[in-house]
């Protein structure tokens, strides 16, 4: 029955004068999403709503399901319009809505009548008293909660008049693109693909890398994180993903340092990679998937000798969560299966027996001076050669 969905946003409405920016940025957001959706579609803004009309058959639950991975959406209206015909009509179609929608009317309801076109011969006072009065004769069973009802019935008065009852959560947050772009180290863990939709749930476009190291990584593994990243990608939009090849450098590191420093030195390796395709792409910061304590490179004292080699933000959104948190998230967005697929990623294969907890930024910066023949000509023929593979949304 229903042919039109009122999209409901939160923090765009305290935009000010800009408001129109980000309302904009969710309209073409919203097309994107539909477009993996079977009928047409028709979005529009007016009067500070933002209205999906069906144009076509569809399928709700589908349509539904795509329109949950717009940021910016707070919550998800099914609507039925209804042409003006007179309050008495009115009455009437607000019955067939119930008798439709409920099939279980032994509920409590409130009526919230909205009159946006003035000249409506009603107030919304008068709707809302007239209107009760009307759904209790019709359907006696029901009775009126004015302050926790099962069903809070809405009544917009516009150039239609428009019902409509539930509000199916949105992911909330702000379209993606009013905030900038940013680089994902993404791995294929469950920590990597949960950061990324958390910094693009406020707003931010995300591009990745990956570290790939054949023969060690297979491509298996890689084609684990081409699938992660088109499973964020339904949130966020197309990804650029660049794939470096990382064998040679951690070869070079395994071969020239202390064992017990190669995750750190590699990780300061990827970040200074990472960052330097990031201010290639325009991006103004890097994002990872670290958690404070989590493994050895993520202490403090780790993280703070990792950050040493970046100029521009690095943005940790996981930084505070326990893992169960974290997974938690990866099955909300469905990464989390993907995740735990065992096929290995750079990051594994190299570990030492007893990495160093700890690390002394002095130290790492002499030992890293044992690299110093060759490593700027890996780093650049890693970057010469990476891949850069657009992954979409399916």
């Amino acid at each position: 029955m229903f042919t039109a969905f009122l999209i409901k946003y939160a923090e765009i409405g305290v935009k000010g004068k800009n408001r129109y920016v980000f309302e904009d940025a969710l309209v073409t957001q919203i097309k994107y999403a539909l477009k993996r959706c079977e009928g047409e579609f028709k979005v529009r803004k007016t009067q500070g709503r933002i209205y999906v009309d069906a144009l076509t058959e569809f399928d709700f639950d589908e349509t539904v399901a795509n329109l949950k991975t717009v940021f910016g959406i707070s919550g998800i209206c099914p609507v039925v319009y209804v042409e003006d015909e007179g309050f008495e009509k009115l009455g009437e179609d607000v019955v067939a809505y119930i008798r439709d929608v409920y099939p279980d009317r032994n509920k409590t309801f409130k009526v919230a009548a909205r009159r946006a076109r003035k000249n409506y011969p009603l107030d919304s006072t008068e709707i809302n008293m007239e209107m009760g009065g009307i759904i209790l004769d019709a359907f006696p069973e029901m009775s009126v909660d004015v302050h926790n009802p099962d069903i809070m019935l809405n009544i917009e008065i516009r150039e239609k008049i428009y019902i409509y009852s539930e509000i199916i959560p949105g992911p909330g947050g702000m379209p993606v693109g009013t905030n900038g772009k940013a680089m994902l180290l993404l791995s294929g863990g469950i920590d990597s693909p949960v950061a990324g939709y958390m910094i693009a749930k406020r707003g931010v476009k995300i591009d990745a890398v990956y570290f790939h190291a054949p023969p060690y990584t297979s491509e298996r593994a890689k084609q684990k994180v081409v699938d992660l990243a088109r499973l964020v990608s339904r949130y966020t939009g197309p990804i650029y993903l660049h794939v470096v090849n990382f064998t040679d450098i951690q070869l070079y590191i395994y071969e020239k340092c202390p064992h017990e420093e190669l995750t750190i030195i590699m990780r300061r390796y990827m970040m200074k990679i990472a960052e330097q395709i990031a201010q290639e792409t325009e991006c103004l910061g890097l994002i990872t998937g670290e958690s404070i304590g989590q493994v050895a490179s993520q202490t403090m004292h780790s993280l703070a000798v990792t950050n040493e080699v970046c100029t521009m933000p690095v943005f940790r959104p996981l930084i505070g969560m326990d893992k169960q948190e974290i997974v938690d998230i990866s099955e909300k967005i469905d990464t989390y299966e993907t995740s735990i697929l065992p096929y290995e990623d750079c990051c594994t294969i190299f570990v030492a027996k007893h990495p160093v907890t700890k690390p002394n930024l002095n130290v790492i910066k002499r030992h890293e001076e044992n690299l110093a023949e060759n490593i700027d000509a890996l780093v650049h023929t890693a970057l010469e050669t990476k891949e850069v593979i657009i992954v979409k949304s399916e």
